[in-house]
């Protein structure tokens, strides 16, 4: 294979240069890894050789517009590797991420950039820069240090091979994640054991049955499947049997991950303490908004005071309610789902086999596209010629109330064994200017919806439509960015401060007129009865306490296995218990550990950073009482919102940036009052 007959190593014909899957093989990928790699060396070399004198144009903006070959080739490798995977493509990612690793290493590393870079950042209150170049000046200075730029060389070699190893585990931690969730299934050919399941349910688990030349129904641990399990099987040992398989995922079973989770955890930590870090958390939380630990553990603390009393009433009410059904048992994890379900049938008369019918997800999609225009005016129209890289996809092309440009949004709904649970939001090209010309963004959102049936379409439960608006919100981040720099723009911001446009979107799905205006029966064509809609908006903040708790726990999780300032000695199980313990409601599942599957801090980026779901839910809550103070489609909030917060990427400090759309500092107080602890 040659450059000129490799797609990812020439310019893209496509319309608006998108990706062409459909002409990439996965032979394609490591040449094109290869040869990209080269390309960005010999780019900055030029920056090193350059003999004039170091300037931003030359150094900083130079090393920005580097390696965009390679950027492009790893989005969509590494993409695909999420969405659409197969053990060849693991194979390749298990070879080609410790060869990025060292191609970063050798960047940041770099003694005679680095000394180009430091002479300009000396320089920085006399260039007269604007705020974007100062902060990317800044960051790009911050980066060189924080990896290590400033060590002695046995120092820096150090770090390189740490970050080699590490670029290895988080991705063998993640496939073994996936491997453990498509090993098991449970599969039912008594129809007395579907008992409590609803309709829809069972025959998406007899399609799965189907297509694995099954008779009968197969439920698996993929989310669409294993939640509504949980939620309403009467079968109580069955509810266990499935609770224990997911919940003990990569935890004594052939796709073990305690070592590797020790390991990580090991490395992350000798590799701060060798820029003189007391734990991973203190590094990590210099550059997020909380700044360090003691804050993040002083937030969470007090949402646990805040939340705990309700929680173990909402509790002991559910006892109470299990017992007058005959429940002569003490709660278990696997019960809580399937009383919480009753329980908040009886006392709101809605649940999700209520709402589902009114949830298809093509309306929803149009709901959630016509809400982006009424706030922001843009527009999408589905393009049925751009490449996709797999059938289920749909590609739009997105445009300003002007008809311009502004991205593409790839939309990938149904779950499939090759694709990672979950939902996400990602791009294949970020939004950037160079030369006087805007290069908007591709993104896409990726989810695991229930499939079409044979007699239904794709019906959504509430806590879907909340998600794919929680996805919109992160994809509105990345299409209407307006920045200079890729680095800077879009979702390129600081992990406390990126889930603020996502959990802002979802405050919709609990409003009236937004509800009347997306929910409609798929059958009938009738609106949502306003009843409905109202028992909705009364079950919102049905079990909060609850809620609050459980992912409080993930968060002081998270921050013990980083705050530790020694390997840990502890089996694994019984360190997430002394993290958790002051969160806990029920008895200890023997089989049970989270951390061995806990992808967002081992795999994904959020080490250290689980707090700051619950940190933007303040954020979010606080952003949302301005459009409800003013009207929740008021357009000249939304403006500011879009114009303070959405276009600006990274651009500037998130708190400058809230301050400029709110006019003062987020409160707690929103939050609590919308979730009914005050």
């Amino acid at each position: 294979m040659t450059v000129d007959t490799n797609p990812l190593l020439n310019k893209f014909s496509t319309p608006y240069e998108s990706a062409p899957f459909e002409i990439i093989e996965l032979d394609h990928f490591l040449p094109a890894f290869t040869e990209s790699i080269k390309i960005a060396r010999k780019e900055i070399d030029q920056i090193v050789d350059n003999t004039e004198e170091p300037n931003f144009v030359n150094t900083i903006e130079a090393l920005e517009y580097s390696g965009h070959q390679l950027d492009r080739v790893a989005s969509i490798f590494f993409n695909l590797n999420h969405a659409n995977t197969n053990d060849e493509m693991q194979a390749l990612a298990r070879e080609v991420s410790p060869m990025l690793t060292e191609f970063s290493n050798d960047i940041i590393m770099n003694e005679n950039l680095f000394s180009r870079v430091k002479v300009v950042y000396e320089q920085k209150s006399e260039l007269k820069l604007s705020v974007e170049q100062e902060k990317l000046l800044t960051d790009r200075y911050k980066s060189f240090v924080r990896s290590g730029a400033n060590l002695q060389k046995k120092k820096k070699d150090q770090i390189r091979e740490i970050s080699k190893e590490l670029s290895k585990l988080t991705l063998q931690f993640g496939e073994n994640v996936l491997a453990a969730t498509n090993n098991f299934e449970l599969h039912i050919t008594d129809k007395k054991d579907l008992s409590g399941l609803p309709d829809g349910i069972i025959e998406a688990a007899g399609i799965v049955a189907k297509e694995k030349d099954k008779e009968g129904w197969v439920f698996t641990l993929q989310f669409p499947s294993y939640v509504p399990f949980i939620q309403y099987s009467d079968i109580r040992e069955l509810r266990e049997k499935m609770f224990k398989v997911y919940s003990s995922r990569c935890f004594n079973d052939k796709f073990d991950n305690q070592k590797i989770l020790k390991r990580i955890v090991e490395l992350r930590l000798k590799k701060v303490q060798l820029f003189g870090y007391t734990s991973y958390a203190d590094f990590v939380l210099e550059e997020r908004m909380a700044k360090k630990s003691s804050k993040v553990t002083d937030f969470l603390t007090e949402l646990l005071d805040a939340s705990m009393p309700k929680a173990k009433e909402e509790f002991k009410e559910l006892q109470a309610y299990a017992k007058s059904l005959g429940a002569d048992f003490k709660l278990e994890r696997w019960d809580w789902a399937y009383y919480a379900e009753k329980l908040k049938t009886e006392k709101f008369d809605v649940n999700d086999e209520i709402t589902r019918p009114y949830f298809e997800l093509e309306r929803v999609k149009k709901g959630i596209f016509s809400l982006a225009t009424r706030l922001y005016g843009i527009k999408f129209n589905i393009n049925p010629n751009l490449p996709k890289y797999h059938k289920d996809v749909d590609v739009y092309e997105v445009t300003d109330d002007k008809g311009e440009f502004l991205s593409l949004l790839y939309t990938d709904f149904h779950p499939r064994s090759s694709k990672q649970g979950g939902a996400w939001m990602t791009s294949f090209v970020d939004q950037y200017r160079k030369k006087g010309t805007d290069h908007r963004p591709h993104i896409s959102i990726v989810c695991n919806f229930t499939k079409p049936s044979e007699t239904k379409p794709s019906l959504l439960t509430f806590n879907e439509v909340t998600t794919f608006l929680h996805e919109f919100g992160h994809a509105l981040h990345g299409m209407l960015s307006k920045c200079t720099y890729s680095s800077l723009s879009g979702t390129n911001v600081y992990r406390d401060f990126v889930e603020l446009p996502s959990q802002f979107m979802e405050n919709f799905a609990t409003q009236k007129e937004w509800l009347d205006d997306v929910a409609e029966h798929y059958k009938t064509g009738e609106k949502i009865p306003a009843e409905i809609v109202q028992k909705i908006i009364d079950s919102e903040n049905f079990l909060s306490g609850y809620s609050f708790v459980r992912q409080i726990s993930f968060g002081l999780n998270d921050m013990a296995w980083h705050s530790v300032t020694e390997p840990v000695s502890d089996e694994v199980s019984v360190f997430e218990d002394k993290a958790m313990s002051s969160t806990e409601l029920f008895d200890r599942v023997e089989t049970s550990c989270m951390s061995t599957s806990f992808s967002h801090i081992f795999a994904g980026g959020y080490g250290a950073g689980y707090y700051g779901y619950k940190w933007a839910e303040v954020l979010d809550a606080d952003a949302f009482d301005a459009f409800k103070s003013a009207g929740i489609f008021n357009k000249e909030v939304a403006r500011s919102f879009r114009e303070n917060i959405l276009e600006k990427g990274g651009s500037d400090h998130p708190m400058n940036l809230y301050l400029k759309f709110r006019g003062k500092e987020p409160s707690i107080e929103p939050l609590l009052k919308r979730s009914g602890l005050k």
